[in-house]
């Protein structure tokens, strides 16, 4: 197996997305997981699961906006099982509209959950990362960091830019340590979040702009992730992968 003995820690990883089919994708190949999600109940439910397959998991409940709750998280995966190898910034949320009719706490709740998060959870692991001589980190970006603007999602926009920004600076600074950093840009991926936020309308219609002619799967996207953070992906450090399905 790839991630034999490894150990892993996802965020926003038990609902019924990217981070629970990242999760399951790198229980199955042998690290050890945590799932971390703010949901308490279903972050306990999802790691019961996979224990009752079989796979080495735990559960920690986790608000990534919160940085002693971070700092927690870190220390039970490292009293648990000493060391992190993996960590998935995975948590992410969106609060869509235009922004002359956009508020400061919906504002601040996009970038603080996107951004803020992302680096409160680099922040805490580097440390570890940094005295093993060895880490990956993968964090969840999205191609509205990069592609034609999308309306109403300007929030969106400026934080999933901001971690591929980040993800090249941390990387820079992390080389010589034998870690790497590196981000993810899904496209379209259905999942019961998305059907929250946006119209049924809106929804078919980017479905209909993907040249592939479907949506991508949370597996799919935890297979790139798992490159990544095996051995093979181990020359790729600071960049930003597209997994859209050709969407732009």
């Amino acid at each position: 197996m790839k991630l034999d003995g490894k150990v892993a820690i996802v965020t926003a990883s038990a609902g019924a997305g990217i981070g629970q089919g990242t999760i399951r994708v790198l229980a199955i190949e042998g690290a050890r997981v945590v799932v971390s999600d703010a949901h308490e109940r279903r972050t306990g439910e999802v790691a019961e699961a996979l224990k009752s397959e079989g796979y080495q998991a735990i559960g920690i409940p986790c608000d990534v906006t919160n940085r002693e709750q971070v700092e927690d998280m870190v220390r039970r995966t490292l009293e648990e099982w000493g060391r992190i190898d993996i960590l998935v910034n995975n948590a992410g949320i969106n609060r869509p509209g235009p922004v002359n009719e956009m508020s400061d706490e919906d504002w601040e709740l996009v970038i603080d959950t996107n951004l803020k998060g992302t680096f409160y959870c680099t922040r805490a692991v580097l440390p570890t990362m940094i005295n093993q001589n060895y880490g990956r980190i993968v964090n969840i970006s999205s191609i509205a960091g990069w592609a034609t603007a999308s309306r109403d999602e300007a929030a969106y926009c400026a934080a999933k830019a901001g971690i591929m920004a980040f993800t090249r600076c941390v990387a820079l600074e992390t080389a010589k340590y034998d870690i790497t950093v590196n981000a993810i840009a899904p496209g379209f991926v259905p999942n019961p979040f998305l059907e929250k936020v946006y119209s049924k309308e809106r929804l078919e219609w980017r479905l209909s702009t993907i040249p592939k002619g479907r949506g991508g799967t949370p597996e799919e996207i935890g297979n790139v992730i798992l490159f990544l953070v095996s051995d093979e992906g181990s020359y790729i450090t600071g960049e930003t992968i597209t997994a859209s399905g050709g969407l732009r």
